[in-house]
């Protein structure tokens, strides 16, 4: 068995040649050559609309079920449970219109102060047209933490539907899926999670979630900009979503409006037998994934841990939030100079990071963090090297 290998992995991203030391993975990873060479093959391959009565549509047939296995195999779902978008965002606007069909007014739907806007601006959205309440679940503003206690106090018996991260994009925070799941489904709702932030670093499994629903991005592990969510079949069929009256009504291409990307389906395929050989082993598509997911955690972990402690040695530097379980994501700050301006002096030292709120709206309102901070996460082919130069030149700036 072959362990974790960065050189091995890095060998793989054109783009790193640049000579970038990236820590803007959470707003999106770089794509390896496996990946942008099956986009490229599905865009120069005899396919056109799917259908089995020649070679062009089976081979449009053939990518889609492809994909459909290999993102079941991913989110641990059916298949037939697979369902692709423009992006997750789309998506959960999209599911949001689905399920507000289902309700009614005095019904509540219980949102987080703590998630991506993604997924809560569809629910407002929906409440407003439908008349249902909406309840809030508040965060420790201090450590960016959300337990199940902050949720079962929003709960009620007319809770239809809780929408929750499982990762932040903002502070890392990952709260107790499982914990509140049971919480959401002895109350008769249903469970709504983004995995978009999560599943970069930690393999998505719905059952083990307890989700009803999973939407992740493929772009941020290493794919092509797809969203794509997870499901089960007979809760798809529950819902109807809005359609062209000639489209399909099975489950689930009932959900996929107009024609599928198949050259981004063709790269999400090999974007997940990419990651299922990041530690090269035996076994299922989903044991290899499983294996290759617990070497990059050990990876990222002991990276974190080096960032962390160094950022943290830098008396002008702040970290915002510090959440108990989080992704190796963080957020900081460095006295006298503006996040802005951070992320521009560090970006012309040929080091990527994020700066500002990322879409984290409630969040950032919440927790009063004004223009937001600099966010620095790790990525399969981030180095220790990577690290050195982010401590590194983060001390050039706070001792200017």
């Amino acid at each position: 068995m072959e362990t974790y290998s960065v050189s091995r992995l890095r060998a793989q991203f054109p783009s790193l040649s640049a000579g970038g030391a990236l820590f803007d993975g959470p707003g999106g990873t770089q794509t390896p050559e496996p990946v942008a060479r099956a986009v490229r093959d599905a865009l120069v391959a005899p396919v056109s609309q799917r259908g089995t009565h020649n070679r062009y549509s089976r081979g449009a047939d053939g990518i889609v079920n492809a994909a459909r296995s290999a993102m079941g195999d991913f989110l641990n779902v059916a298949p037939e449970a697979v369902v692709f978008g423009r992006s997750a965002t789309q998506l959960t606007f999209d599911f949001a219109r689905a399920i507000g069909d289902l309700l009614e007014p005095g019904d509540e739907i219980v949102v987080s102060r703590l998630d991506h806007d993604a997924n809560v601006a569809p629910w407002l959205d929906v409440a407003a047209d439908r008349g249902v309440t909406i309840r809030w679940v508040d965060f420790d503003r201090r450590t960016g933490d959300l337990d199940a206690e902050d949720v079962a106090r929003v709960i009620t018996s007319r809770t239809r539907l809780v929408a929750l991260t499982a990762a932040s994009n903002l502070f890392g925070t990952c709260p107790d899926i499982p914990a509140i799941s049971e919480l959401v489904h002895e109350a008769g709702a249903l469970f709504y999670v983004d995995a978009v932030a999560y599943a970069a670093h930690h393999l998505v499994d719905l059952e083990e979630m307890g989700a009803d629903f999973v939407v992740c991005s493929a772009y941020k592990f290493c794919g092509p900009h797809l969203g794509v969510l997870g499901s089960r079949r007979q809760t798809l069929e529950r819902l109807q979503p809005r359609k062209l009256r000639p489209s399909t009504d099975n489950v689930p291409e009932r959900f996929e409006l107009g024609t599928l990307p198949y050259e981004l389906l063709a790269g999400t395929t090999a974007t997940i037998d990419f990651l299922a050989d990041l530690a090269p082993t035996e076994g299922t598509r989903r044991d290899r994934l499983a294996r290759s997911y617990e070497a990059l955690h050990r990876h990222e972990s002991e990276l974190f841990e080096v960032l962390l402690t160094g950022l943290l040695e830098i008396p002008a530097v702040k970290r915002v939030g510090s959440p108990a379980v989080g992704t190796p994501t963080v957020l900081f700050t460095i006295d006298g100079v503006p996040v802005d301006e951070a992320c521009r002096l560090l970006g012309d030292r040929g080091i990527a990071v994020g700066g500002g709120l990322f879409y984290a709206h409630e969040a950032g309102a919440w927790a009063d963090l004004g223009e937001g901070g600099i966010r620095a996460g790790l990525a399969p082919y981030t180095t220790s090297d990577d690290v050195r130069r982010l401590l590194d030149a983060v001390r050039e700036l706070a001792d200017r």
